[in-house]
């Protein structure tokens, strides 16, 4: 099943890729883009390339893709060489599947970078709110953007699941006045106030 469902979500994201770069690439195909948006009355966007090195580009991509699909579909239509490139409502169902899993945690990710000071102890407030509200699933949404949530905060979760690394999240969390122990177990809290004061007690000059 998660075979079949990793290739689903291959194939999408590859074709919207070769559609990106099938315009970027021809003048022709911008300007036949840019008439058909107007066609339809749609934003006159061009579309995104999506960058390795880029965070959320993939899912700006697909968001921009998506805006475009009445407009980018009639102008592949027109070209028999490009037909190959029309998504189809298989591709397209995918791609919404995709876009309304990564767009919360873009928008987090954009808000947050925003902040002007965010340090160590944001990471137990941040996997809380994932967990718990930005990546949770919803009921009306689709088994794909389900599945692809659910990934997403396995992977997170495990990788802050090693025992003295929950331990040093705790007390960074501890100390910093913004959260306190509002994100800690409460059976922790007596042992990480403990190891905080024994902490600044060593760094503190004996006379």
């Amino acid at each position: 099943m998660l075979l079949k469902v990793m290739k689903r979500i291959t194939r999408a994201v590859g074709l919207c890729k070769k559609l990106v770069g099938h315009f970027s690439h021809t003048w022709k195909g911008k300007m036949a883009l840019k008439k058909a948006q107007k066609e339809h009355k749609l934003p006159e966007h061009s579309l995104i390339t999506e960058c390795p090195t880029r965070w959320g580009s993939r899912q700006r991509m697909i968001q921009r893709v998506l805006e475009q699909q009445p407009a980018i579909s009639d102008v592949l239509s027109a070209d028999r060489k490009s037909r190959h490139l029309v998504p189809s409502w298989q591709d397209l169902d995918v791609l919404e599947s995709i876009n309304q899993a990564l767009q919360p945690l873009q928008e987090f990710t954009d808000a947050l970078s925003g902040e002007s000071y965010v340090s160590v102890s944001y990471v137990k407030s941040v996997l809380h709110l994932m967990n718990t509200s930005i990546l949770a699933a919803k009921e009306e949404e689709s088994d794909l953007t389900k599945s692809i949530k659910k990934k997403i905060l396995e992977y997170m979760n495990t990788k802050y699941d090693n025992p003295a690394t929950q331990e040093l999240l705790d007390m960074t969390c501890f100390m910093d006045p913004r959260f306190k122990a509002g994100y800690i177990s409460s059976d922790k809290v007596s042992d990480i106030k403990a190891r905080v004061m024994t902490e600044i007690e060593a760094t503190v000059p004996k006379e």
